[in-house]
């Protein structure tokens, strides 16, 4: 019963294979191959970009940090919400490496936030001289870190406050995904069409080894990027195990069917626990639940075999707690039913 993470799931066969394949042989370093080109391609072609500047990364961190260091200079500041993965999980990174740029959280029921809330924030900083610092960039996480997720109307309505700000746009992609099979939308309509102006693509938590991209949609604003990724450690010297991996994760729509599976995982795990009276905090539309449950009832689940992450949450007491359930694409059926069983 391993609900702990998408991370903690193991590469998809199909994946492997395709490192297996790219190990046959010689090839440019550094991305000056075939396969990395070919791969670029495939994003480009996937978010309906022709003209999309697409850099290969083997975390996700690394690149939602290098990212917002291309959009935001050191005086600038990053909106985003105050759950958002920039904020909570990485260690200052997108900061440091924007050379001191600050973060401007934004409040939100269940990991997103609104029109209205982010307009309000940026209003506390009214830009009206050096001493405000700079309202630079909006960060959008999509699928959100509670497992929600904004549709592309939603999505357009947040840039909409942004560019009216001066602002540019960065969506962490890390669970896009599930982002788009959970509205149907297009890669493209949740992005650029949007007014998303660039992505930090990922693929770690949906069956790869280690992949992530980030694609600026105007190349223009990726000038220098390659010495930026260089710099900070994060260009890989064998970097066709990276292409590789993208190539097969994005032929035959495999990235949008391991991410189908892991929701429809995540909605019938959902779907038992209300049956067994127990409601999740907020709608699952992604493959993230969270639950507050008796302490006692979480100690035995974890005897009887549950991985799941405790996750404190204004609420919580002495008698009951938050755990955070994530599904992947490895997710089993007997898993699920595992779980609910020792309900």
């Amino acid at each position: 019963m391993n609900f702990g993470s998408d991370n903690s799931s193991g590469v998809h066969p199909r994946i492997l294979q395709a490192l297996m394949d790219a190990n046959e042989g010689v090839a440019g370093s550094y991305g000056r191959d075939d396969l990395t080109r070919r791969a670029c391609e495939a994003v480009r072609e996937m978010l309906g970009a022709p003209e999309a500047a697409v850099f290969l990364l083997g975390t996700g961190t690394g690149a939602n940090a290098l990212a917002l260091a291309q959009l935001c200079p050191p005086w600038g500041r990053i909106f985003c919400h105050r759950t958002a993965h920039i904020e909570t999980s990485e260690s200052g990174a997108p900061a440091w490496m924007a050379g001191g740029a600050q973060l401007a959280l934004v409040d939100g029921e269940a990991g997103r936030m609104t029109p209205a809330t982010l307009a309000v924030r940026i209003a506390d900083y009214p830009q009206e001289d050096e001493h405000d610092g700079k309202n630079a960039v909006l960060s959008i996480t999509n699928a959100t870190e509670w497992g929600t997720v904004h549709d592309a109307a939603g999505v357009a309505a947040l840039t909409t406050v942004a560019r009216d700000a001066g602002m540019t746009v960065h969506m962490d992609g890390a669970r896009f995904s599930n982002a788009v099979t959970a509205t149907g939308a297009s890669a493209a309509d949740l992005t650029w069409r949007a007014g998303v102006d660039a992505i930090s693509l990922g693929g770690t938590k949906n069956g790869c080894l280690a992949l992530e991209a980030v694609v600026f949609f105007d190349p223009d604003r990726a000038r220098d990027f390659s010495f930026r990724r260089m710099r900070a450690g994060h260009l890989w010297s064998k970097h066709r195990f990276l292409a590789a991996q993208m190539l097969a994760w994005l032929d035959g729509d495999l990235w949008l069917t391991l991410a189908r599976h892991a929701n429809a995982a995540a909605a019938e795990l959902a779907t038992g626990l209300r049956t067994a009276g127990f409601q999740p905090m907020v709608a699952v539309e992604a493959n993230e639940i969270f639950i507050r449950l008796p302490r006692d009832l979480v100690t035995r689940l974890r005897a009887a075999g549950l991985r799941a992450a405790d996750w404190p949450t204004a609420g919580d007491d002495g008698a009951q707690g938050t755990i955070r359930l994530v599904t992947s694409w490895a997710t089993t059926e007997d898993e699920v039913a595992a779980l609910l069983r020792a309900l």
